[in-house]
């Protein structure tokens, strides 16, 4: 292994990620997490990520014409447990304008959650910190946003962010109520078969 250039890849993977593929977030996260020491099957996911991109070199992003409507669209999800050495989740949400993606985010939460809508809430509530500056980067832009459409995949976290009950593990997150009841976010089911066509 100390014959395979590993970080000079990954580093080149980071360049690709950041500049015309976001959708390697995530996995490119993964694999420089091993750049000290790379074993085998790191090597073997990095070609995995080389055979990903040569099989979508016709993908493009693309935003759409003038008449399409330049709102803010967010689209958050999770999973629960999905790191394998620390069993936290990953959090991933993605921001669109126009149809097409200009900011997102995929992150190892930092505490384990003990529920999958507590997962899903936490990542709606970190989505949220992040509407608040789009919304005032497209009013400097003359568009006037209102409410910014958050996807959710998760019933169950709409009805806890909408609920003004009082909750022991969600006292530090009332912000998104705040948001939701002021109109600022627009928090919507939508089907986890379209969440994933979107995404």
């Amino acid at each position: 292994m100390a014959e395979v250039p590993y970080a000079s890849v990954v580093g080149y993977l980071m360049y690709v990620m950041v500049c015309t593929c976001p959708d390697l977030a995530h996995v490119v996260s993964q694999v420089s997490k091993y750049m000290s020491k790379p074993g085998r099957q790191h090597c073997e996911a990095v070609k995995w990520i080389f055979r990903y991109l040569r099989g979508t070199v016709g993908h493009d992003i693309v935003f759409g014409n003038q008449q399409s409507d330049p709102l803010v669209v967010g689209y958050v999800n999770s999973d629960y447990a999905g790191n394998l050495n620390n069993r936290r989740s990953t959090t991933g949400y993605v921001f669109t304008i126009s149809e097409g993606p200009v900011f997102w985010k995929s992150t190892i939460q930092s505490i384990a959650a003990l529920s999958t809508s507590e997962v899903e809430y936490m990542t709606v509530v970190k989505a949220a910190k992040d509407v608040l500056w789009l919304t005032r980067l497209v009013n400097e832009w003359g568009v006037q946003q209102g409410g910014v459409q958050l996807h959710c995949d998760s019933q169950s976290v709409i009805y806890l962010a909408k609920n003004q009950i009082y909750h022991a593990r969600t006292k530090q997150v009332s912000q998104i109520k705040e948001l939701i009841a002021s109109g600022e976010i627009l928090l919507q089911k939508i089907s986890t078969t379209r969440m994933q066509l979107t995404c």
